[in-house]
């Protein structure tokens, strides 16, 4: 099976899950012998080598003079106008939402009073786009350039099924698609409801919707975000086939690294975002700490809540238990989980999550919000709604206190992780691969 896969970022240039998602996914498709091209927008060359193919969409030439295929096709016409009037004024990530985060601007009226500037130079000589890479300003014209990208490639390399993770891919996935007339597979690992509650940028949520409408098979990371693309995108139950996200394997005998407060460490490490509940976690710590002043809060990472919770932790005078360590990621990630004691993830809306089965896998108790799809494969994990503050510092306390019941849940939760694997879910999406195709021949 030969996969024309599309995604945003590869490790060790990650900003969250997503990348390291698509390296095990990649990984495990290989080791089953599928073979790989991974498409990122910039390729920095020191991605990790798993058998996969990496390919930079900026090291891809073409042509962009009016005789090109490009020009004639109705299709890719419509995304090279795009690359005219879409502007990005601040900087948006796959995982953010919300309008403190971006400000698109159509200058779609001036556009026919303006000549494309991306035709205007050396039109009869092949050229590359330059990309980025990453998130940063002028993103949404970047997923523009990247869809056109992708039909150069289409034409160029052999293939038996498009896959296109999230979506800031989803575009290229469609061109690739209607270039070829290969099978197109979405893996949908967040959606903007996700992102930005109720309030969705339009935007986003239109791709999210072409993707999911010309898509010929939709891969959701859990239940709980298969209800999501039923309910709120409008697709037939019958296209989704949820297949969880798994975790590698950890060292055996693991040693808890020493920490020179000599109290008890209560770690949240996610992105800052309203996605991922800080303020819930700042509230609920609080509490904790007027029934014990001797309990160490971890805050580890970075994002738009930041300053916020920083000010948050000082109206608050909780200062002194509160540490903020910003981003973190590699063997920094594994540091922090083997100083901690509980692990929490309060979560408003979490496709999946996979830092808390990290946790479990570093010996970590670990207490998770309902409103998130690993709570449908863990048992042995303390579940809480995200918004139920008082269950939630019952939670820590309990853990911090009391031995037994944290030695219980390591324990166990030890054992389930043995279950929720990588070659499973890869073994699973092949399934799909092949079920897409076959419904491509049968037509």
């Amino acid at each position: 099976m030969k996969v024309l896969m599309f995604g945003w970022e590869f490790p060790p240039h990650i900003s969250g899950g997503l990348g390291t998602a698509c390296f095990r996914i990649t990984e495990g498709l290989v080791k089953q012998g599928a073979k790989i091209l991974f498409v990122v927008p910039h390729r920095f060359e020191d991605e990790k080598e798993n058998g996969s193919k990496i390919l930079g969409a900026n090291e891809v030439k073409f042509k962009l003079s009016s005789t090109s295929f490009i020009h004639k096709s109705p299709i890719l016409r419509k995304y090279l106008k795009n690359l005219s009037f879409i502007e990005i004024n601040s900087f948006l990530v796959p995982y953010i939402g919300g309008q403190d985060y971006y400000n698109i601007t159509n200058y779609n009226k001036e556009y026919s009073q303006t000549t494309n500037h991306f035709t205007q130079q050396r039109q009869n000589e092949f050229r590359n786009f330059e990309f980025i890479g990453g998130y940063g300003q002028n993103l949404l014209q970047e997923v523009e350039k990247y869809a056109l990208v992708a039909s150069q490639i289409a034409k160029d390399y052999d293939f038996d099924v498009i896959h296109a993770h999230d979506w800031l891919t989803y575009k290229a996935g469609i061109v690739a698609k209607k270039i070829s007339g290969k099978p197109l597979v979405i893996h949908v690992h967040a959606t903007e409801f996700d992102r930005s509650g109720e309030n969705v940028n339009q935007t986003v949520y239109d791709i999210e919707k072409e993707g999911m409408t010309e898509a010929d098979h939709i891969i959701t990371v859990s239940n709980y975000t298969k209800r999501i693309v039923v309910n709120r995108y409008a697709q037939p139950l019958e296209k989704i086939t949820t297949i969880y996200n798994g975790i590698e394997e950890g060292e055996k005998n693991i040693k808890k690294l020493p920490n020179h407060f000599k109290k008890k460490i209560v770690t949240f490490l996610g992105r800052v975002t309203f996605q991922k509940g800080p303020d819930y976690f700042v509230e609920a710590a609080e509490k904790v700490i007027k029934k014990d002043p001797n309990i160490i809060f971890v805050l580890a990472g970075s994002g738009d809540m930041l300053n916020r919770m920083i000010a948050l932790v000082g109206k608050k005078r909780i200062s002194k238990n509160f540490f903020f360590t910003g981003f973190l990621k590699g063997k920094d990630v594994e540091k922090m989980f083997r100083m901690s004691d509980v692990y929490v993830m309060p979560s408003v809306s979490e496709p999946f999550g996979i830092s808390p089965l990290e946790a479990m896998r570093e010996g970590v108790p670990t207490i998770i919000s309902k409103q998130s799809g690993v709570s449908e494969v863990v048992s042995y994990a303390i579940k809480v709604d995200f918004w139920d503050i008082d269950a939630m510092a019952d939670a820590i306390y309990s853990l911090t206190h009391y031995s037994a019941i944290s030695n219980m849940i390591t324990k166990n939760a030890s054992e389930e992780l043995h279950k929720i694997n990588w070659d499973k879910a890869t073994r699973e999406i092949l399934d799909v691969y092949n079920k897409v195709s076959n419904q491509i021949v049968a037509k």
